[in-house]
């Protein structure tokens, strides 16, 4: 199959293949919206609501069928490293595909299974919605995100902060506009068309993975950023001789302490997100003022992205990772003080901050400390992590509110988990087997 659609040849272009890379990707990360947080939540009520599931209910299903996808992630970076990108990322759209057109239809199936098996109760709908959430979260948030991202990385070197900053800033704009644009189909085509037409155009997508999608630069005769090498071969080997598995990779404490602040990160915004007219009206705020926070955040993510992106090139990604701890304490304090007026702003930046350096330290870390050749395994690893914390974020945000009271027990942890990281990091420096 790959040799018939090899008609686009990386070496053939007139300019050099890796840019039409960073394009696809981007598009690729882009496709994976259906199955990312904001791709889900705009159909949060009309959906319960047809499957007669409770808030609760509809919540908890999601939580467990992300967590499900989190531990199966892992996995699914070992199987990008086997089998490559074009292979990994064509299956991931296919089942989103699929899942997406069986969305539409939920209500129908469940109601199936309880005709056939005489059984009818929340729990055929309740372990129906888990299975999708599973797969949804796994194939779009999951494996289309990261082996979009690790096909970015591995066809530039030099270059990776500069061509990441483009990235980057497109997916933050394309995921901040997708609740509307997702809002709008629904309300032309209903929940159950957006879905069917989400499912056509990813077929558009799948398309160009299978066309434009490449492995390593070094397979086509290349060389990341487009630079000439007369041996790539042994480049290649060079290269991978210093790269460390996932097994090496966890073993070191730069892994750790970059992969947690990701996952808190993931874990404190999504809590948030979830709860955000909640969290503002126990300060007294309106729903209005809620919102509002997301446009702003927006703003300082993009800046904080484009200006990190383009320093990483030339400087210790230390300093990033403590910068995203300093977001991160904003952040926390922020929630704390959300009563006074400057809680808000420190919400803003503190998170506008974590935001913008996520996609930064996410995409250049992995490959500029532990090489390519595993990328996929410990790409994986790290973003297990991630979807990990994310399903938990609403869950543990709630739990607090439901025993104290106040939101602001879960800043007060969150105040400790981030020094704890904080200290931890003193000494989370590149490991000695790092191929810059």
């Amino acid at each position: 199959m790959s040799t018939k659609l090899n008609i686009i040849q990386a070496d053939k272009s007139p300019f050099f293949y890796g840019y039409i890379i960073a394009i696809t990707g981007t598009i690729g990360i882009w496709a994976s919206i259906p199955g990312q947080t904001a791709g889900v939540s705009t159909f949060t009520d009309p959906v319960k609501d047809a499957l007669m599931l409770t808030r609760d209910q509809f919540s908890l299903a999601y939580m467990f069928g992300t967590l499900l996808s989190s531990i199966a992630l892992t996995k699914a970076g070992k199987l990008y490293d086997q089998f490559g990108v074009t292979k990994t990322a064509a299956t991931s759209v296919l089942i989103l595909i699929i899942t997406l057109l069986l969305c539409s239809v939920s209500p129908i199936i469940a109601g199936q299974i309880s005709l056939i098996t005489g059984f009818s109760h929340w729990t055929i709908p309740f372990v129906l919605m888990i299975v999708l959430f599973f797969l949804l979260r796994l194939s779009g948030q999951g494996v289309l995100t990261m082996t979009s991202r690790n096909m970015i990385m591995k066809w530039f070197d030099q270059m990776r902060g500069r061509i990441n900053a483009f990235s980057s800033v497109s997916v933050s704009l394309g995921f901040s506009a997708s609740p509307i644009f997702i809002d709008y189909l629904i309300q032309r085509y209903t929940w159950q068309g957006a879905w069917q037409v989400m499912a056509a155009g990813l077929t558009l997508v799948l398309i160009m993975i299978l066309f434009f999608y490449k492995d390593n630069p070094e397979a086509h005769g290349l060389h990341p950023d487009g630079k000439s090498k007369t041996d790539t071969k042994k480049s290649l080997n060079a290269e991978d001789s210093k790269s460390s598995t996932l097994k090496e990779a966890k073993q070191s404490r730069s892994f750790w302490m970059y992969a947690l602040i990701l996952a808190f990160h993931a874990f404190f915004v999504t809590g948030l997100t979830f709860h955000v007219v909640a969290l503002f009206a126990e300060a007294g705020l309106s729903r209005t003022e809620s919102i509002s926070i997301f446009l702003p955040m927006t703003v300082v993510s993009v800046i904080t992205s484009i200006s990190a992106n383009f320093i990483s090139d030339w400087i210790r990604l230390k300093i990033l990772l403590y910068l995203m701890i300093l977001g991160a304490l904003v952040g926390s304090v922020g929630l704390l003080m959300l009563q006074n007026a400057l809680g808000t702003y420190l919400i803003i930046i503190g998170l506008g901050i974590t935001g913008g350096l996520f996609a930064v330290i996410n995409a250049i870390t992995w490959p500029r400390f532990y090489g390519r050749k595993h990328l996929g395994a410990i790409s994986g690893k790290a973003m297990s992590m991630v979807v990990m914390a994310s399903a938990l974020g609403p869950y543990f945000f709630s739990l607090a509110k439901t025993l104290t009271n106040t939101f602001a027990t879960i800043a007060y942890i969150s105040l400790a988990f981030v020094i704890a990281i904080a200290i931890g990091s003193l000494k989370a420096n590149p490991p000695k087997k790092t191929v810059q």
